[in-house]
């Protein structure tokens, strides 16, 4: 079996592929065709990858923009939360005229009142948010139910009397913000003291989910996919890993690519933070691995008189490479000969 030097990566039989390297290993030794050189060859795993640059911040909507976060009440903004702030399902967003606005964790919006009778999502969204958060058990108040009953108004008053709410056990428009939580605030554009006007939308959210994203070029699009595993260099080089969750759709000249991390931890406070990211896109199981320097001269044996197998000087390394991939017959022989 004769395997062309020149070549980064060729198939050669048996679902096995040749590969230069960046760094020499041991493995069998290849001689060339004229018995004159021997490069060490390694069979193992090999894997293609896209490297990029990316932004690890805190996921957004399905469109992979902020969530907005709309008012539904009337008269004045008395507290609004600080950006970069946390909330969780069933706690206060902001105040209207001293009175609590309650984040229900749902993606139906607010868009009607609801009371005892009344079914749907939203109801289905508040019936979780109760249970989730404690003011009920699984055995009182089934949490996947779209219905609001009795079990569902008495566990609403819980929660109006525990966040200083009015309790009636409904829930008017006005009273709550329907959106995919916890939240983390951020951009506030309204102002404590200015009038609450309905429609409005008065803030920007995002999940307390990490994502990196990355601008892929379109031109890649066939290549990565989801579920692809993902390796992450944080500002400090630490590494985690990630993988991929959601692909975009191609806006303006690039591709957004979303990576979910497994250990968000990792992250720790950084938002908004410039890394680097390598997504294995596929890769062969059996391959034929050859050092890089070895191509160069620095890994070129040479058999002395009696065989023996002596190094070759690294001068004109470099040249005589490319010498030898510009050479039609220059190649490599396993030890078998073929």
């Amino acid at each position: 079996m004769v395997i062309g030097v020149g070549v980064a990566l060729v198939a050669v039989g048996g679902g096995a592929a040749l590969a230069v390297t960046g760094s020499p290993g041991d493995g069998t030794s290849a001689t060339g065709a004229g018995g004159g050189t021997s490069l060490a060859v390694q069979e193992g795993p090999l894997s293609s990858q896209v490297d990029q640059s990316g932004t690890l911040s805190y996921a957004g909507g399905a469109d992979g923009n902020p969530y907005l976060v709309v008012d539904r009440a009337k008269g004045t903004y008395t507290w609004m939360p600080a950006a970069g702030a946390q909330v969780d399902c069933g706690e206060t967003l902001y105040k209207v005229d001293q009175k609590p606005m309650l984040l229900i964790c749902g993606s139906t919006p607010a868009y009607r009142d609801l009371a005892a009778g009344d079914d749907g999502k939203d109801v289905q969204a508040l019936n979780k948010t109760l249970v989730d958060e404690g003011y009920a058990d699984r055995s009182v108040l089934d949490p996947g139910s779209r219905h609001f009953g009795l079990p569902t108004m008495a566990t609403l008053e819980k929660l109006q009397n525990d966040r200083g709410a009015d309790v009636t056990g409904r829930l008017d428009l006005g009273q709550a913000v329907f959106l995919p939580g916890p939240l983390r605030i951020g951009k506030v554009t309204a102002k404590n003291g200015t009038n609450a006007v309905p429609g409005h939308s008065i803030m920007e959210a995002s999940s307390n989910r990490r994502e990196v994203t990355v601008k892929l070029d379109p031109a890649q699009q066939s290549e990565v996919h989801k579920g692809d595993p993902v390796q992450i260099t944080l500002p400090d080089n630490r590494t985690t890993a990630g993988v991929v969750s959601r692909i975009g759709t191609v806006a303006t000249s690039t591709l957004p690519v979303h990576i979910t991390l497994k250990k968000p931890k990792d992250a720790g406070s950084l938002d908004q933070a410039p890394v680097q990211v390598e997504i294995t896109t596929g890769g062969v199981g059996h391959a034929l691995i050859v050092p890089v320097t070895a191509l160069l001269g620095r890994g070129i044996r040479r058999r002395g008189r009696r065989g023996e197998r002596r190094p070759e000087p690294d001068r004109a390394g470099h040249a005589r490479a490319v010498r030898q991939r510009q050479r039609a017959g220059a190649g490599l022989r396993c030890p078998d000969g073929s």
